[in-house]
């Protein structure tokens, strides 16, 4: 068994403390991670953004005795903190009891831990939030979280623009049973999870009606959507131009905006219809009538992320290569001041991707 201690220093995009940009630094002189027991090491290819990376940063998510205390989802974040939760890469180095086979393998990495074993075991931490992430020239990562993908025909860009985005995507579209022939509506359709639940839910048969800006509509039909819903538009009635569009009620809307406008779309559901939620960017308490729910038998699901089952489906896209994830912009690894300033224009459609650059570090290792 090799020795993995004293690799050096890398490059990463370190967060130290909650607020804007200037609290995310970019050092040349951290130390390369050493994979634990049941750990390895990725040499990290590709590293997507993610809203969850501002969030934290800005510490915009609250807790439960105070919606507006600087805090990470789970509540407190250890700082330093290195981001990234979306990583493609190369495992170079493993901690012991993993085997060696692993290392040289081109991975998707899961950046989950859960509970438990199970398949529908709930997450209690997230690569880039509660540990280090991939904003970084390598990351460490438990065993059980890395995915063979070498012979996957997408590029490294598109294999990190998966986890998170087409990963939330994925548990929205399993807890809600969308099926093959359903009629779905996805809100926010041009953002990563929005743009991944119309990738995968047409890939699954569904027709699917996206809501978004018509200058991104023709990018959101390239996806996968049977037609568009200017958000937008004359009048500014998304509900009212969804109802036009299916007089009849939909099956199902899939939901990362939340307000008002999820409360209203409930009712354009058919009855015993489901509406999945899993955001709450236009306000995240909305006034729902309960009535429209019972009356109707519709369900209202929440979801958060996904499950070791749900990555495990998304994985097999990657490595079939048949869902393609649309990757808007690439940046190097020290331009991720650049790479945010660009996702927070919101102009784009798809993942914004960085890459490290500079010089790899240690050769393959195991310890």
């Amino acid at each position: 068994m090799n020795d993995v201690h004293d690799q050096g220093t890398m490059t990463a995009a370190v967060l130290t403390a909650f607020g804007g940009p200037e609290v995310l630094v970019v050092r040349h002189d951290v130390a390369v991670p050493v994979p634990g027991q049941q750990q390895v090491r990725v040499r990290v290819s590709a590293a997507a953004l993610n809203n969850t990376d501002v969030w934290t940063r800005e510490g915009a998510y609250g807790t439960a005795e105070d919606p507006d205390a600087p805090a990470g989802w789970l509540g407190p974040v250890a700082f330093p903190r290195i981001q990234g939760g979306d990583v493609a890469g190369v495992v170079d180095a493993v901690g012991g009891g993993v085997t060696s086979e692993l290392l040289g393998r081109r991975v998707l990495v899961d950046p989950a831990r859960y509970a438990h074993d199970g398949p529908d075991a709930p997450i209690t931490a997230v690569l880039g939030s509660e540990f280090d992430g991939g904003f970084a020239e390598y990351t460490v990562v438990d065993a059980a979280r890395v995915h063979d993908v070498t012979g996957s025909p997408l590029t490294d860009e598109q294999l990190a623009s998966l986890p998170i985005a087409s990963g939330t995507a994925m548990g929205m579209l399993e807890r809600a049973g969308i099926a093959d022939g359903e009629t779905v509506v996805v809100t926010g359709a041009s953002g990563g999870v929005g743009l991944a639940a119309v990738v995968l839910a047409a890939a699954r048969g569904a027709q699917v009606t996206a809501v978004t800006e018509q200058a991104k509509a023709a990018l959101v039909e390239e996806a996968g959507a049977t037609r568009t819903v200017d958000r937008s538009g004359p009048g500014g009635d998304v509900v009212a131009a969804v109802r036009a569009a299916h007089p009849n009620g939909v099956d199902a809307v899939v939901d990362v905006v939340g307000g008002d406008q999820l409360s209203r779309l409930i009712d354009v559901l058919v009855p015993g219809g489901r509406a999945v939620v899993a955001g709450a960017v236009a306000g995240p308490v909305p006034a729902i009538d309960l009535r429209r729910l019972y009356l109707h038998n519709r369900v209202l699901i929440g979801s958060t992320m996904h499950t070791t089952a749900h990555f495990a489906k998304l994985v097999d896209h990657a490595r079939a290569g048949d869902v393609r994830p649309r990757v808007a912009a690439g940046h190097a690894l020290t331009a991720i001041h650049e790479a945010q300033a660009q996702f927070l224009r919101r102009r784009h459609v798809g993942k914004i991707v960085v890459v490290p650059d500079g010089t790899r570090g240690p050769a393959p290792t195991s310890g």
